[in-house]
């Protein structure tokens, strides 16, 4: 970490509270991710996709919602608040609308007035942070019982989007893609709340 402001101190002194608090790993042994070298196409994707689910909660457990709703730095709206609802959009938004072709309900965290409404109407309220947890972990258990009953050789079906189609795994490593760069945000967001680093 550079001697930027971070923890609301500048300089040394947030290297100092950082170097403190760095140690703030999850054991391994509470790790509830999994390792398990899976065999088969859909098999890899199911496992990667729940270890960076994972991780995003991970790196939202023991905040409040001021904390979740915390920005990363002006003029951004990012906060680890914002990527969970921007998180469950992404979910209902491939999984629902696209792979399944479920079009009818309006999409989640979308405002006609404001496209950035997943990130900006992340406020720091605790109905705003339950709605949103409880939203993105309905749109994965959604999510992973249609996957479930998915044949391998499913995954190289065709499904239509915009004006033409995309097979089903270029949706899932789409989605993997999406997780993966959003956990490499909530590090970031999350060191700069508690000084929480790792995984």
């Amino acid at each position: 970490m550079n001697a930027v402001t971070c923890h609301g101190l500048p300089g040394a002194a947030g290297l100092r509270l950082a170097g403190a608090m760095s140690d703030m790993w999850t054991a391994p042994e509470d790790d509830p991710r999994s390792y398990s070298n899976p065999v088969g196409e859909k098999a890899t994707y199911r496992e990667y996709l729940s270890n960076y689910r994972l991780t995003i909660e991970m790196k939202c457990e023991g905040l409040d919602a001021h904390q979740l709703a915390r920005r990363s730095v002006p003029p951004s709206t990012l906060s680890l608040l914002g990527l969970v609802r921007h998180l469950a959009q992404v979910e209902n938004h491939w999984f629902q609308r696209v792979l399944q072709g479920q079009t009818s309900s309006p999409r989640l965290y979308k405002r006609e007035d404001d496209p950035d409404w997943d990130f900006s109407g992340a406020r720091p309220d605790p109905a705003v942070a339950e709605d949103a947890f409880a939203t993105w972990k309905a749109e994965i258990a959604k999510a992973d019982e249609w996957l479930a009953a998915l044949d391998e050789a499913g995954l190289g079906s065709e499904v239509p989007f915009d004006d033409g189609t995309v097979a089903v795994r270029d949706v899932l490593v789409h989605v993997i893609e999406e997780y993966a760069r959003h956990a490499g945000h909530a590090d970031l967001l999350r060191e700069c709340i508690d000084g929480r680093t790792g995984q």
